[in-house]
């Protein structure tokens, strides 16, 4: 009976065991016969944990935050720099909270192109790496600013793609330099979108650190397939030495060989031994890849959206940007996720990928169908905003199209865009202060320049064009003759032309709108002094007697327009008789004694003048006695009551056409005496609130002309007529010509810098001012009327950019009017109250007798030997 006690000890667990192993075969037979059930558990757990993530998941979306990106101009990194930023990316896209799922923890680069603008560069990701990321490694040079939701129209035609990594999954992306610009073939791509047709391009990539254990799966697999790959390698190498060994032992040449041989009978006689390669040892470097070290190693997501209004359009877009991206291809490259099947292709836009695409672009999770692993570097030129080194191309929404009949825009010119299609470019009138347009003659800058004005004055606007050598007048006539214009057009043609030439009128010294005595006097003594070089150090004694003659003069001239008797005025003309006769000099100071004259320049007359030299006056009379000589100009300047009036023009929107006549040194001192006068009239606007100023601007031609008479005059007004809503246009051939104060003016203060084509040396200092983008080669190689030009819209510089000049028998071809040319051109001249020239040269030399008769009548009664002795 002892005995029997171990054998049951032994036998209750063995029972057991058996049992336990009965009990699972039971239960795998059972799950073998309801496997359904198994699946349902199974896919019911796994549709649970998905819809718990994806809650979670849009939870964590819901906190993101958006920053947009807008670089300079001359923004250039370096590759440090990028670097360091897609460090702060991948550091950023894990500022998420613990609960949050993988999906959410990335940062994502929105490139967006809808035609109003370029490539909009703008960044989003979680809201804990805004601060990260507000701070770029790229400095000033780009501008960092809290992006606001975009919010899209819904399109007709929307294409959607995802791109993956195919190739080589070690072999890195194309290495592609910085110069030109990564982005340049993505700028390509959507050039030439159009707003209006609904236009829109859109790629995202996004940015996630690589999970480590999938990484390391993935290096596992990688190394034990390099040594799969090293077996039978060496397998294959051992198999074909045996092979070749063998034949070579089997063949003729081999027998005959051992039995001429020395070897002994029986010696040698099997076979050679062939040892087998070795498989040589797999280097982690090498089958790794990019993979081989976690450092800077990243998952990217590249989603691609094209939509338009017009068919067609999103998938032609799509194309451009699948080719664009092939530039990045090398071992490895970015394909279009899906199929093709004929003329269908499965991808993003079909069941099953399109939900996910969608959620995906919604949520901005990063979930790609692979590992698209990638180090930092092969990012390089996604990382940053468009730079320096990238063509950006002119939208519509960069410069404004002209509008005919719209005082918003100034006509600029023709611009051709990527597609090919032209239209007419402008900037904003309230925004274009200064122009220079630099250029060969015959080049295309007065063309342009006459296509600005008429689109100007066909608006509404009051403007006034100089030019010295009168060509512009009849080039723009047709298309001005307009019977809208024709009470706003005057023409003060100082050239005489014709069998019966008219001239108009202009005093100076007119006192009849209550202008200020000393700022007429300071504006024609400086205008003598600018043509003729006087200033204090060199001609002292020249200046103060034309002042004080000028003083004098304005002062009759006062008390004869408030007498009631404007037509009795003085001229500059007079300024000769003030000085060599004493009669009338005698006359003229008595008659301005009684409060008229300040007490320094009566005493000036009474103790200075009288100790002169005769031949002091010399320097004085000489350009007075140049004007009085020329018919023309004794006629213009030689009225009491003119008609020219500048101030007038500017308040009135008139459009004035003056043409002086020429370049020599008489036509020099008539437009010093214009140019003078538009600056004091200008500055007298002052006595106008701004919001009430009447804008109106003026255009020089041949400012190498017109500077000769009046650099310091010219030099002002681009640098303070800003202030008076009046603004400034100017021609010439060559910038290094005109005088330094000019040049510095203009360039400083042009809003808008053109330059049509010309020798090496005279556009180098344009090009200069540009950082030489494009270089002077580049303009000087231009077609005729086509021109490099800088324009400034909304604040921002836009260029240089190339446009084409505008033709008027072009581009104002349903203005032109050549039939109403005659009766037009005598309206401009009886606005400008021209008379006959022997008819105001007879009036010119009587005016010295009306003007004693005036002053005999308001002198005081007084001995005349008295007064002569006084002032003699």
């Amino acid at each position: 009976m002892d005995s029997a006690v171990p054998h049951l000890t032994l036998a209750a667990p063995l029972n057991d065991l058996l049992g336990l192993l009965s009990g699972l075969v039971d239960v795998a037979g059972w799950l073998l016969a309801h496997w359904y059930a198994l699946a349902l558990l199974v896919a019911g757990c796994w549709r649970l944990a998905e819809w718990v993530v994806r809650r979670l998941a849009r939870k964590a979306s819901a906190e993101r935050m958006a920053l947009e990106l807008v670089p300079t101009r001359h923004f250039d990194p370096g590759l440090e720099e990028i670097f360091r930023r897609g460090v702060q990316l991948a550091r950023a896209s894990t500022s998420m909270p613990w609960w949050a799922p993988r999906r959410t923890k990335a940062v994502q680069i929105r490139l967006r192109a809808d035609g109003s603008s370029t490539l909009r560069y703008r960044i989003e990701g979680p809201a804990g790496g805004e601060r990260l990321l507000s701070i770029t490694p790229f400095g000033p040079a780009v501008t960092v600013k809290k992006g606001l939701p975009i919010a899209d129209k819904p399109r007709k035609h929307v294409v959607r793609a995802e791109f993956i990594l195919r190739g080589k999954p070690t072999a890195p992306l194309r290495d592609v330099p910085l110069d030109p610009d990564p982005l340049q073939p993505l700028v390509d791509a959507v050039c030439d979108l159009r707003a209006g047709l609904g236009d829109l391009a859109e790629l995202r990539l996004d940015i996630q650190r690589a999970p480590k254990w999938t990484l390391r799966a993935r290096r596992v697999q990688l190394m034990s397939d390099a040594r799969r790959r090293e077996r039978r390698e060496a397998q294959r190498t051992a198999r074909w030495l045996r092979q070749d060994a063998g034949g070579v032992e089997d063949s003729l040449g081999w027998q005959l060989q051992q039995l001429i041989g020395s070897k002994p009978a029986g010696a040698g006689g099997g076979r050679r031994l062939v040892m087998p390669p070795v498989p040589r040892r797999v280097e982690p470097a090498e089958a790794l890849g990019k993979l081989a070290d976690d450092d800077h190693l990243v998952r990217v997501q590249l989603l691609v959206m094209c939509a338009s209004d017009t068919e067609g359009r999103a998938e032609a877009r799509l194309a451009q940007l699948q080719a664009a991206l092939d530039v990045f291809g090398s071992g490895s490259r970015w394909a279009m996720r899906g199929w093709h099947l004929g003329l269908w292709r499965l991808g993003a836009d079909r069941w099953p990928s399109r939900r996910s695409f969608e959620r995906r672009w919604e949520l901005g999770h990063c979930q790609p169908p692979r590992p698209n692993w990638v180090r930092l570097e092969e990012l390089t030129g996604l990382l940053k905003p468009p730079t320096r080194h990238c063509r950006l191309p002119l939208l519509a929404g960069d410069l404004p199209t002209f509008e005919f009949g719209n005082p918003e825009v100034l006509l600029q010119g023709i611009h051709q865009g990527p597609d090919g299609r032209r239209r007419l470019v402008a900037t904003y009138a309230r925004e274009t202060l200064f122009e220079v347009g630099v250029g060969k003659a015959g080049g295309g800058k007065t063309e342009r320049a006459l296509a600005q004005a008429i689109g100007w004055a066909h608006a509404g606007g009051g403007l006034m064009f100089v030019d010295p050598h009168r060509d512009s007048w009849p080039r723009a006539l047709p298309f001005l003759a307009h019977d809208t214009l024709a009470d706003r057009i005057a023409l003060i043609d100082l050239g005489a032309h014709g069998p019966a030439p008219q001239v108009s009128s202009w005093n100076p010294l007119d006192m009849r709108r209550g202008q200020a005595a000393h700022e007429v006097v300071e504006a024609t003594a400086d205008a003598f002094a600018s043509v003729l070089g006087w200033d204090d150090a060199t001609a002292p004694r020249a200046l103060t007697i034309l002042t004080a003659a000028l003083a004098v003069l304005v002062a009759v001239n006062r008390a004869a327009c408030q007498a009631g008797r404007p037509g009795d005025q003085t001229t500059l003309f007079h300024v000769r008789p003030l000085l060599t006769d004493p009669a009338f000099r005698t006359t003229a100071l008595a008659g301005v004694e009684e409060g008229r004259l300040d007490d320094e320049t009566h005493s000036w007359w009474r103790v200075v003048f009288p100790t002169l030299p005769s031949d002091a006056f010399a320097v004085v009379l000489n350009p007075i006695t140049r004007l009085a000589a020329n018919p023309v100009t004794r006629a213009f300047l030689g009225q009491a009551a003119g008609v020219y009036n500048i101030r007038a023009a500017m308040d009135t929107k008139m459009i004035v056409w003056v043409c002086p006549g020429g370049n020599g040194p008489t036509d020099r001192l008539i437009t010093a005496l214009l140019a003078r006068d538009l600056l004091r009239a200008v500055r007298s606007r002052r006595d106008v609130p701004e919001a009430r100023r009447v804008p109106f601007r003026a255009y020089f031609d041949e400012l190498i002309t017109l500077t000769g008479a009046a650099p310091e005059t010219i030099a002002s007004m681009f640098e303070d007529f800003r202030k008076y809503r009046v603004h400034v246009h100017g021609m010439t051939q060559l910038l290094a010509r005109l005088p330094a104060p000019v040049r510095l003016s203009l360039v400083q203060n042009a809003s808008t810098l053109a330059s049509t084509a010309g020798s090496h040396s005279a556009i180098a200092p344009v090009t200069a001012e540009w950082g030489d983008e494009p270089g002077p080669d580049v303009v000087a190689a231009l077609d005729r009327f086509d021109h490099y030009v800088s324009l400034t819209v909304r604040g921002r510089r836009v260029g240089p950019v190339k446009i084409t000049g505008p033709h008027l028998d072009d581009v104002f071809a349903a203005y032109a009017r050549p039939d109403q040319v005659a009766a037009f051109e005598r309206a401009a001249r009886i606005t400008a109250g021209t008379a006959p020239l022997n008819q105001l040269t007879t009036r010119a030399r009587g005016q010295l007798d009306r003007v004693n008769a005036f002053l005999t009548q308001l002198a005081p009664t007084t001995t005349s030997d008295s007064r002569e002795k006084t002032y003699k």
